[in-house]
């Protein structure tokens, strides 16, 4: 009886003892969450004095987002860049075509190497934003420095890019950030390719155009009663916005022999939805641009006029599409390609022709909101949850084949011929592997 008593005894004492110690694991465990979102919340509540409470939701969230990873196959998808433990905002490539910058709202910039986007590891680089969130990203034009967009700070924020001796890259943030002069939430930033000017475009109808050292060079009102998107082109000439109105306004920032800035001047108009503009986006020299509408079609347009003797763009094509509010639009390099976006789902069309070439659907588990094609015209990326979609542009190298094939029927010169022969069955051949690759 003894015996049994104590056996009893110490059965008992262990359980005791074992559920003490989950209890005293599992507090340690909230006291160590209270901690992070307590320190958490303290540092949002430093930038924009947020609720804790709040952030305990925004946390709760996360996780519950975690838990449901978007999955999704396309026989076009060449990578899913993944690093990003937030939802990315923002995509931008070095006009050097050797970087990919992306931002999210778990307050990184992630730089990725072009180079990776076909192998299976995908390597890239952190910059922490700290005590802040930066929801938009832009390269300067010699590929050294990149600027973002505070979302707590409302503001522009510079990082230079810097080489280590060891060759690796590392970023430092500028002491200052821009002074803050939109008085509504913001809506893109860009810097001009030649180094002159930085813009900030807002949701009502001001665009401000800054010199590099944070100076108001000047200020648009674009009269659009808001404003759905606005972009510098490629050339750095231009600034444009599109709006509630049904069409797209252009001005050229002015710069004196000396570099001295002269003014903003109103270059052309693109008239012909017959509703709001909802996106827009340029070729890359600038000569073309495409526009998607609240009306239901996208129109390709002739932007290389000489609109200083009151020239305007003439329209080359109008296409039915599906759009919906916060579509996009995308326009490959060589002007071949045009991408528009629907919610979640992608198409993309001939440019000249106007044909539906893909329609690929449910790219992300939320809208696409972003999405441009790389510098060298070969992928289409876009973003709109964690993750990063890279997909091959496929109905770019048929576009170059069939213009090549068009350019021999004509050709004279026999030399010419053999160049444009050898020219389509490498166009042909990358195309081939392209198709044949595995999907990701």
């Amino acid at each position: 009886m003894e015996v049994a008593a104590l056996v009893a005894l110490t059965l008992l004492l262990g359980a005791l003892v074992g559920l003490v110690a989950l209890a005293v694991g599992r507090r340690k465990e909230e006291i160590r969450e209270e901690a992070e979102q307590a320190e958490f919340a303290a540092e949002a509540s430093v930038v924009k004095g947020t609720a804790p409470k709040k952030q305990k939701q925004e946390k709760q969230r996360s996780r519950k987002d975690k838990a449901t990873q978007h999955t999704f196959s396309h026989p076009l998808l060449a990578s899913s860049l993944k690093a990003h433990s937030g939802n990315v905002t923002c995509l931008d490539f070095s006009s050097n075509g050797k970087y990919l910058a992306s931002c999210a709202d778990d307050r990184t910039v992630r730089i990725w190497s072009t180079k990776d986007f076909l192998d299976r590891e995908h390597k890239c680089l952190r910059a922490n934003v700290d005590l802040d969130d930066a929801t938009l990203v832009r390269f300067s034009p010699d590929s050294r420095a990149f600027i973002t967009w505070l979302a707590n700070g409302d503001a522009i924020r510079i990082f230079k890019m810097i080489k280590k001796d060891d060759g690796t890259l590392t970023f430092k943030a500028a002491p200052e950030d821009f002074p803050q002069k939109h008085k509504a939430p913001i809506l893109n930033i860009g810097i001009a390719e030649t180094g002159k000017f930085i813009m900030t475009a807002s949701v009502d109808t001001s665009i401000h155009i800054w010199d590099l050292k944070g100076e108001v060079l000047a200020s648009i009102n674009t009269n659009q009663i808001n404003n759905s998107y606005a972009a510098v082109s490629p050339c750095g000439r231009f600034v444009a916005s599109c709006g509630f109105t049904p069409d797209v306004k252009v001005w050229e920032v002015c710069f004196g022999k000396g570099g001295e800035f002269k003014e903003v001047a109103r270059a052309f108009d693109l008239k012909g939805h017959s509703a709001g503009v909802h996106a827009f986006a340029f070729s890359n020299d600038s000569h073309r641009m495409v526009t998607v509408s609240k009306d239901g079609t996208w129109k390709l347009w002739n932007t290389n006029v000489e609109y200083k003797k009151q020239q305007d763009p003439y329209l080359l094509k109008t296409v039915p599409c599906v759009s919906s509010e916060g579509s996009l639009a995308a326009l490959s390099p060589d002007g071949r390609v045009v991408a528009i976006s629907d919610g979640s789902n992608l198409a993309m069309y001939n440019a000249a022709s106007g044909k539906l070439e893909e329609e690929i659907h449910g790219v992300h588990s939320g809208p696409i909101n972003d999405l441009r094609f790389d510098v060298n015209g070969r992928f289409l990326v876009c973003s709109g949850d964690k993750a990063i979609r890279v997909f091959h542009n496929a109905p770019g190298y048929r576009a170059a084949i069939s213009d090549m094939q068009d350019m021999l029927k004509k050709a004279q010169n026999e030399a010419m011929k053999q160049r444009l022969q050898q020219q389509i069955n490498d166009a042909q051949s990358a195309l081939d592997t392209v198709l044949a690759a595995p999907v990701d």
